[in-house]
């Protein structure tokens, strides 16, 4: 294992009541504190319909890695317009620096219509198909981590007509390499369950272009990953969709690549039970989209995931959060 986690505490993180909350990326600001970007939604809908629908980027801030974070301020969708690509929903925020700037990737759709009720669940799930079908990669910029944040008029990565990631784009995972290029992985669904694409750019502007035509690591089920470049590596910390690659069900599989395409599992990063401080030990419903906040040093101190309670999957959780549980390097 590259790390180990410390204890788990249920009150770290971003909680907000009434919400569902998922995601969750962390950018310190020396001296200052610590900002999370994260998503919500309305919670009157079950989850997974309600993120499609009404998710939304918030900017939560906290002196503390560990937290608690409060809410700040709503970053995506600036304001409610069908009429942009993003103009509805907003998800999936990953921030990472570039030279002297910020960059935020999200996923987001758009729609006109007016949501369908719960009740009329038929047709929740069409209008709900519709808009997941529509779903883009975005960036925005910044100068500071705090924004704020300039987005651009189109997607930086669309669908691919006609190949194997032509119904949609998600999961955004950008990884900035020594060079200068982005590495942009993503997620898309296979005939055979979800896999993962790649396109490179030389700028954060793009043009952002396919590696290949076809999904990288074809015979990995993986999904939600995190990539850095360790100054030698690429390194990756994502869900395992199976359990077959680290022997437990959604826990974290670590891996690394010299070219950033063939890719060595290493290992189980993390796993969804852990020990709280007072001795006890609790298995999360859900602990997956991780991401990493890096110390001096480049290695990673804290890990922040989104988190789930129940006896497994979002599907059958009552309340959602984004964990932040600091990391013992060794």
């Amino acid at each position: 294992m590259l790390f180990k986690t410390k204890f788990f505490n249920p009150a770290a993180g971003y909680h907000e009541p009434g919400k569902w909350v998922w995601c969750g990326c962390c950018v310190e600001e020396k001296g200052i504190g610590f900002h999370l970007y994260s998503s919500r939604w309305r919670k009157d809908y079950p989850m997974l319909e309600g993120y499609v629908l009404f998710s939304e980027i918030v900017h939560a801030f906290s002196d503390s890695m560990l937290g608690p974070y409060h809410f700040v301020e709503r970053v995506l969708p600036t304001e409610l317009d069908p009429s942009r690509w993003d103009g509805m929903m907003a998800h999936n925020p990953t921030v990472v620096m570039y030279k002297d700037e910020y960059l935020l990737y999200y996923i987001a759709s758009t729609y006109g219509e007016q949501p369908t009720p719960v009740s009329v669940i038929k047709q929740q799930r069409d209008q709900v198909g519709r808009v997941y079908s529509r779903i883009r990669i975005g960036m925005m910029r910044s100068k500071s981590p705090a924004g704020p944040w300039m987005a651009m008029e189109r997607p930086i990565l669309d669908v691919h007509p006609g190949y194997w990631d032509h119904e949609l784009v998600t999961n955004p995972a950008p990884c900035v390499t020594p060079d200068g290029k982005i590495y942009l992985y993503y997620r898309s669904n296979a005939p055979e369950g979800t896999r993962l694409g790649l396109a490179v750019a030389a700028s954060p502007e793009g043009p952002y272009v396919r590696v290949s035509n076809e999904p990288i690591m074809p015979n990995l089920h993986v999904e939600d990953p995190f990539t850095w470049h360790d100054g030698k590596m690429f390194r990756m910390l994502a869900k395992d969709q199976s359990g077959k690659h680290t022997g437990e069900y959604h826990a974290g599989v670590l891996l690394h690549s010299i070219n950033g395409i063939d890719w060595i599992i290493d290992g189980k990063g993390y796993s969804r039970t852990m020990q709280t401080i007072d001795g006890k030990e609790i298995t999360l419903g859900s602990l997956e989209r991780p991401q990493l906040l890096f110390g001096d040093k480049g290695l990673p101190k804290c890990l922040f995931a989104a988190t789930a309670d129940g006896p497994g999957g979002f599907k059958n959780a009552d309340n959602t959060w984004n964990t932040a549980i600091e990391l013992e390097s060794i």
